[in-house]
């Protein structure tokens, strides 16, 4: 199975039909469009000829079936065009921004730890960008096999004036075919390449640029900032130029291709200059599955790495999804046994791990330590199964786009008011929320909007309670907070963890809150 049609395969039923009816109504189209043409150069130079016979020959001419055929067949080219760029279109788009969502449910849902490490610039190149460039691959696939319903046809017509053209037009529309592609891949791949890269560069050095853009105002460094810019983008100009230079010499050599085998067809055909006529055009409108194979195969390498990155997406295996509820199980911690309901504290100089360790334990990156969870080690668990067991409240808050309490409905399906103001209320932020004109609808971007930083990581914590997970995993849940506040926390929180039955593995650098936890472990581990 092609890369095409591995990323046609996530396509949804209703869509694949609709390019189905795609596929059939062009090549309606074309069948229409070059018997247009053959019936017309036949008809105009039948004509011509009836009137240079005199007026008996204009008389026995009958002009009212082939006036009749012309009209048919241009209203039903029209039709069939419009219907087939409708369909097409509209399958097409509609069906990449669904692949879009499942794609990115796929990945949201796999397990870290055997997906690529993707950065979010990189991630949404992938679900945006690339998409966006195999789209038109998906919108032209019913072209070639109309463009080749076309040359049937107009090899049935130029048949009419003698087998030698017929044969002709076949074997040089195929050779055409063929090289056509063949110098299409050569002249684009090493442009197309390095495009690529040169866009992916950029991309990540705007991705880096954006989150330093604080510093870069206030030291300062735009004119810098522009200078490292300068070659990347002159790079991608570069390419982009011999993309555009190889498509105008391929474009002109289809050209001038279809023109010599009309001519050849014309020199060879027999039986008159009427059906010399009907085969002349038809061979020239025929020759459009040459252009169309050529533009395809174009356009295939343009988008070459787009779409195997597109395609190494849609085979990741789908993981379940962690449900609520699950019993809690007993961890083991190199050589320290802790059992479900327990607190431990995490500690060591910075540097030593801390951080690794949590994360390896919750599922989200492969480290060779000695974990294990209910007996098997955590490299052996599915990351469905470790994230039933853990609610992690990173370091590093990731908050999304959207409202307060959209962010804290991302914990579980089903919350409640009630219970995202509890929650708010266990991590001392409730009283700042209710201040707020629209409460839990605030919005907030990524950046946490109007929170600080200790707001939005206790924003995170009380996301972790709501999500009713047997093990509760801080990482540094009171950092950037005044002693007074995170006296408070650290009360409310024990609280709730007594309430509960919750255990909690905590990293902190600060006393107060590692007083939540009567076990210690320090790293690194022996």
């Amino acid at each position: 199975m092609s890369k095409l049609d591995r990323v046609a395969a996530q396509l949804g039923v209703g869509r694949r039909v609709g390019l189905g009816w795609a596929l059939l109504l062009a090549g309606i189209a074309a069948a229409a469009s070059v018997a247009l043409l053959g019936i017309s150069g036949w008809f105009l130079t039948g004509a011509a000829i009836a009137g240079a016979g005199g007026a008996a020959a204009v008389t026995a001419f009958n002009y009212l079936l082939p006036s009749a055929a012309i009209r048919a067949l241009a209203i039903a080219r029209t039709a069939a065009r419009y219907g087939e760029r409708l369909t097409s279109h509209g399958a097409a788009l509609t069906a990449m921004a669904g692949l879009r969502a499942r794609l990115f449910g796929t990945l949201a849902a796999a397990d870290p730890r055997k997906v690529p490490d993707l950065a979010s610039g990189e991630a949404s190149a992938r679900l945006i960008d690339d998409i966006e460039a195999i789209e038109d691959l998906v919108v032209r696939r019913s072209a070639l096999p109309g463009a080749l319903v076309g040359g049937v046809i107009a090899t049935g017509c130029i048949a009419l004036s003698g087998w030698r053209a017929a044969a002709a037009f076949v074997l040089l529309a195929t050779v055409g075919m063929i090289v056509g592609a063949a110098l299409a891949r050569r002249l684009s791949v090493g442009p197309a390449s390095a495009a690529a890269q040169a866009r992916g560069r950029v991309r990540d050095r705007y991705v880096e640029l954006a989150a330093a853009r604080p510093e870069i105002i206030a030291y300062g460094l735009a004119h810098r900032v522009e200078a490292a810019l300068a070659d990347d983008l002159a790079a991608l100009d570069r390419a982009r130029r011999g993309l555009a230079r190889g498509e105008a010499a391929l474009n002109g050599g289809v050209a001038l291709w279809s023109t010599v085998l009309s001519v050849v067809v014309l020199l060879l055909a027999e039986h008159g200059p009427a059906l010399a006529a009907l085969a002349t055009l038809p061979a020239f409108s025929g020759s459009e599955a040459l252009a169309v194979r050529v533009r395809s195969a174009l356009r295939e390498a343009v988008v070459a790495e787009g779409l195997e990155r597109v395609a190494a997406l849609a085979d990741i295996a789908p993981e379940p999804t962690p449900q609520p509820g699950a019993a809690a199980l007993p961890l083991r911690i190199g050589s320290v046994e802790v059992a479900p309901g327990e607190r431990i504290a995490i500690t060591g100089p910075s540097g030593s791990g801390k951080t690794t360790l949590i994360e390896t334990l919750a599922g989200l990156r492969s480290a060779s330590l000695p974990l294990a969870v209910g007996g098997a080690s955590v490299a052996e668990i599915a990351a469905a199964d470790l994230a039933s067991q853990f609610a992690l409240a990173p370091q590093s808050p990731q908050l999304v786009a959207g409202t307060i309490g959209d962010n804290l409905r991302l914990a579980r399906p089903g919350i409640d008011d009630a219970a995202m103001w509890g929650a708010l209320e266990t991590v001392c932020l409730a009283d700042r929320v209710r201040a707020m004109p629209d409460g839990l609808n605030t919005p907030i971007g990524e950046a946490g909007g109007t929170l600080s930083g200790g707001e939005q990581k206790r924003l995170s914590l009380a996301r972790a309670l709501l999500a009713q997970r047997p093990w509760l995993v801080a990482d540094e849940p009171s950092e950037g907070l005044d002693p007074a506040t995170e006296a408070d926390l650290v009360t409310r929180l024990d609280a709730w963890l007594d309430t509960t039955g919750t255990g909690l593995i905590l990293v902190s650098h600060r006393p107060a809150p590692r007083a939540l936890c009567p076990q210690t472990l320090a790293l690194p581990l022996s």
